[in-house]
C-alpha cells in the first residue's frame, strides 16, 4: 500500500505556500523516522513529501526562497527515502484568456464555440521556467530592445544542451537562427527544391509539413506509416519506393514522431539515412520534439548516426516546445554541410529575415543554462497526466484507444470503434462535447478517425475535458 509521508510545519506567523510533493525514486532503504511501522520498506512511488503552511508571506519573493530552502531540506532529510520535493505548481490554473493567444482568445474567428474548452495547438498552459521569467524581466528593465545576436554564450549554452542530453557535439558555423522550426522548413523547401517537384513525407504527420510542400508549388510524396496493434512503424520498402518513382530529392522528417508519438530508434533512422543516402534525398529532420521521450526511449539526433549522415541533413531544433516559448519565435537549425548552409541563408535573405528577437535569445539561453530542473519535474508531471488518460480511457471509454507513446505531450486517440464519420466526429467533439482537439483528418488521410489531444496543462483541465467527452458519448 502507498505510504504518505506528510510534513507539517507551524510557526507562530501565520504562512501559506502552494503544496510541494513528487513521487521517490526507487529504492530499498528502510524507513526511519518517518511515521511507518518498523521494518517497512520503501520501494518505487511509495512516498511523497506534503509541504504547507498557513497563509503569505510578504513580500511574495519569500515564498519562494522558503519554498526553495524547504525543499532542499525535506530532500537532505528523506534522502535514505529517495524524497523529492516538487518545487513548481503544474497544477495551477492559470487563466489565459484576454492574452490574445490563439489557444483561447481565437475560438469564435476559427469556426468554434466561445465557450469551448481548447486543448489542440501544441503550446502548453504552465508558466515557463522561473530562472527564463527573472532573464526576461532583467531584459525589460534594461528598456532598450535594438538590433540583437547571439554571442558566445548562447552558442555554448545549446551547445551544451545537446551535448549533455543527447551526446550529439556540435559546431558555432553550424547554427543558423530562424523565427521558428515551420519558417527553416520552407525555406528549405525553396533552397533545395523546384517546383513541381516531390517531397516526402511520412503520415499522418504535423500538418505544416504538407502545407510548406504545396504552398511552395511542390508535390507531396506520401510514404504512410503503418499501424499494427495500435503501434506505428516505417514502412521502409514502400519509403523507397516512392522516392525511386517520383525522384524525390527531399525529405520532412519528423523525429520524434508528431501527432503518433513514436521514438524511433537508431536502427530506423540508420535505415532511412542509409536509403536516403543511396537515391541523393536531403533529409530535413525535424526534431523540436526531442527533450519530451519517455523513459526506455531515448532520442536520436539523425546528424550523430555518422559523418555521411551528417553531412546529408538539418537538424531542426528550438526551445519553444520544451520551455513554452513559441511566442518569443526563435529556433536553432543546424547545417553542418557548408554548401547546403549557404543555400539555406541565401533562402532566408531573400524572404528579407536577417535577426531574431532579443527577447527569444535571452529566454532561449536562459532555457538551456538554468531550465533543466524545471523540465524535469515537467517531464514527471506530464507522465502522470498520461498515466491518468490512459487509466480513465481504460475505465470509462474502452472504446477509445490511446496509442500509446514513447514521446510528446499530445495524444493520439484511435476513435474508430464509434463507427463515425469524419463530419460525425467533428459533430461529436465539438458541439457535443465541447472540445477543440486537432482532427486526425488534418494530418492527412491516414489520420481520419483520429484525434490529437493537448495534455500538457493542468490535470484539473484534462480530467475536465474527459468528462465532457464521456458525457457526450454516454448521453
Amino acid at each position: 500500500m502507498r505510504k504518505v509521508l506528510s510534513v507539517v510545519l507551524a510557526a507562530t506567523m501565520a504562512m501559506s505556500l502552494a503544496a510541494c510533493g513528487g513521487s521517490g525514486a526507487k529504492t530499498d532503504t528502510k524507513a526511519a523516522d518517518a511515521g511507518t511501522a518498523a521494518g517497512d520498506e520503501a520501494s518505487a512511488d511509495d512516498y511523497y513529501i506534503t509541504i504547507k503552511f498557513s497563509n503569505v508571506f510578504q513580500p511574495a519573493e519569500w515564498n519562494y526562497k522558503a519554498s526553495e530552502y524547504l525543499a532542499d531540506l525535506v530532500k537532505e532529510k528523506t534522502d535514505g527515502l529517495g524524497g523529492k520535493c516538487m518545487k513548481y505548481d503544474f497544477d495551477k490554473v492559470v487563466d489565459r484568456h484576454g492574452t490574445n493567444c490563439l489557444k483561447y482568445d481565437f475560438a469564435i474567428e476559427r469556426g468554434k464555440p466561445a465557450d469551448i474548452l481548447p486543448l489542440w495547438v501544441a503550446d502548453m498552459d504552465f508558466q515557463t521556467a522561473p530562472a527564463i521569467l527573472e532573464r526576461l524581466e532583467e531584459t525589460v528593465k534594461h528598456g532598450i530592445f535594438g538590433y540583437s545576436d547571439g554571442k558566445e554564450g548562447y552558442f555554448a549554452a545549446v551547445q551544451n544542451w545537446y551535448r549533455e542530453r543527447f551526446g550529439w557535439e556540435t559546431k558555432p558555423e553550424w547554427l543558423v537562427k530562424t523565427p521558428g522550426v515551420v519558417f527553416a522548413l520552407a525555406a528549405a523547401v525553396r533552397a533545395y527544391t523546384k517546383e513541381g517537384d516531390g517531397v516526402l513525407l511520412q503520415q499522418p504527420v504535423y500538418y505544416p509539413f504538407s502545407e510548406v510542400i504545396t504552398d511552395n508549388g511542390r508535390k507531396i510524396v506520401n510514404s504512410p506509416l503503418k499501424i499494427t496493434d495500435g503501434y506505428y512503424t516505417m514502412d521502409l520498402d514502400a519509403l523507397e519506393t516512392k522516392i525511386v518513382e517520383n525522384k524525390v530529392k527531399l525529405f520532412l522528417l519528423c523525429s520524434p514522431h508528431n501527432p503518433v508519438g513514436r521514438v524511433w530508434s537508431e536502427e530506423e533512422l540508420r535505415r532511412v539515412g542509409e536509403i536516403c543516402l543511396r537515391h541523393g534525398v536531403l533529409v530535413v529532420s525535424d526534431e523540436i520534439h526531442s527533450d519530451f521521450t519517455r523513459e526506455g526511449h531515448p532520442h536520436t539526433v539523425f546528424a550523430k548516426l555518422g559523418a555521411e549522415f551528417e553531412q546529408n541533413c538539418l537538424i531542426c531544433t528550438a526551445p519553444s516546445k520544451t520551455f513554452n516559448l513559441a511566442g518569443l519565435q526563435i529556433s536553432n537549425i543546424f547545417v553542418p554541410n557548408p554548401e547546403l548552409r549557404k543555400k539555406l541563408l541565401k533562402e532566408i535573405a531573400a524572404a528579407g529575415y536577417s535577426q531574431v528577437g532579443l527577447m527569444g535569445l535571452v529566454a532561449c539561453q536562459a532555457a538551456y543554462e538554468e531550465g533543466a530542473e524545471w523540465l524535469a519535474q515537467l517531464k514527471a508531471y506530464l507522465e502522470e497526466n498520461r498515466k491518468f488518460v490512459k487509466a480513465y480511457l481504460e475505465e470509462h471509454l474502452p472504446e477509445i484507444r490511446l496509442i500509446e507513446p514513447e514521446g510528446t505531450y499530445l495524444l493520439w486517440l484511435d476513435f474508430k470503434a464509434l463507427h463515425l464519420n469524419e463530419k460525425e466526429l467533428e459533430h461529436l467533439i465539438v458541439d457535443k462535447a465541447h472540445l477543440w482537439l486537432d482532427s486526425g483528418a488534418m494530418f492527412g488521410p491516414d489520420g481520419e478517425g483520429f484525434e490529437r489531444i493537448n495534455i500538457a496543462c493542468p490535470r484539473a483541465t484534462v480530467e475536465k475535458a474527459l468528462k465532457q467527452l464521456e458525457a457526450a458519448i454516454r448521453g
